[in-house]
């Protein structure tokens, strides 16, 4: 298993990313710790979450996973720089974009509540979560300009951004004489291919922006754990979510990962993570995990190579 380098940033992440989104929700604090130590334990090193991270749980405000993570960084006795920890700023704490949420005013005092919930003096990779129309990428990026020169964060990229979002972000840059965004993170899976591939990838590969992607797993769907539409609407979490991609497509998808799974002596969710891993412009999938047994597959996706036939017939399943 062997880490990659994210792009211009000069981070050096794991093959894939664990997604924090599920700390504080579906994974307690005790379940949290445990996961990080075996992911950990296991040689990678990189943590995805966000400052709005859970506060759609009812009864969470926001900020629960970063403040899981930092207790966890603290207690484990880990060196902080073995950890590269990722978090966003621009959400309400239901995690929608938020008009005004890349002020800078705003992110300069968001960033110190990430810091203190997170116990550390720095974070390594810090986004603009969401495209905001009302503030101009000039203000955002002087913000993240004044916390790079402060020492409050190491390297910058943006998520759910299109090409032309992001092109317009890097002529701002050209114009105003600031730090460019270095890293994008797109919805991208073997199902959810149209957003990214093309322009967006094309751009990425330009700038040699490091990619790392998000709903890697398309909600568990790609996991192969539910068998039927019905099967997935019944889970109280994740199954409208889950169930809009039981379609004639889905079902080949499914089918095509069943059998590389068996080719490969692994699991669906393995292999769904190590073909968007060696898929051109991408630099690393997010996943998260509940459980040992989820863990472990994400760990397998990190040592598992697909030869050439393999990635074409996932290719031509997805198509």
């Amino acid at each position: 298993m062997d880490n990659r380098s994210l792009g211009r940033t000069g981070l050096s992440i794991s093959p894939v990313v664990f997604g924090g989104n599920v700390f504080g929700w579906t994974a307690d604090e005790k379940t949290s710790f445990e996961l990080l130590d075996r992911f950990f334990d296991a040689g990678f090193n990189t943590i995805d979450t966000a400052d709005c991270y859970s506060g759609w749980v009812p009864g969470n405000q926001g900020g629960e996973s970063e403040t899981i993570i930092g207790k966890w960084l603290k207690q484990s006795g880990r060196s902080r720089d073995k950890a590269v920890i990722i978090t966003k700023v621009g959400s309400t704490p239901q995690g929608a974009a938020m008009e005004g949420g890349l002020g800078k005013a705003r992110i300069i005092e968001k960033v110190e509540e990430s810091l203190r919930r997170l116990q550390t003096d720095h974070i390594d990779l810090y986004l603009s979560h969401w495209p905001d129309p009302k503030t101009p990428h000039e203000e955002t990026l002087s913000a993240f300009a004044t916390l790079k020169e402060q020492g409050k964060i190491r390297a910058i990229g943006c998520s759910n951004y299109d090409a032309a979002q992001l092109q317009a972000s890097f002529d701002a840059v050209e114009k105003a004489g600031l730090p460019r965004y270095d890293v994008l993170e797109p919805e991208y899976n073997l199902y959810d291919r149209t957003g990214f591939d093309g322009a967006l990838a094309d751009l990425c590969t330009v700038k040699d922006i490091g990619v790392i992607t998000y709903f890697s797993l398309a909600s568990g769907f790609l996991t192969g754990k539910y068998k039927s539409k019905a099967e997935a609407e019944a889970n109280p979490n994740r199954g409208g979510m889950v169930a809009k991609y039981f379609d004639e497509r889905g079902i080949r998808i499914l089918s095509a990962l069943d059998e590389v799974a068996a080719e490969t002596h692994s699991q669906p969710a393995s292999v769904a993570l190590a073909w968007i891993a060696q898929r051109p412009g991408v630099t690393a999938p997010i996943a998260s995990a509940t459980s040992a047994r989820q863990l472990d597959t994400m760990i397998a996706a990190g040592n598992l190579k697909l030869s050439e036939d393999q990635m074409k017939q996932l290719n031509d399943a997805s198509a």
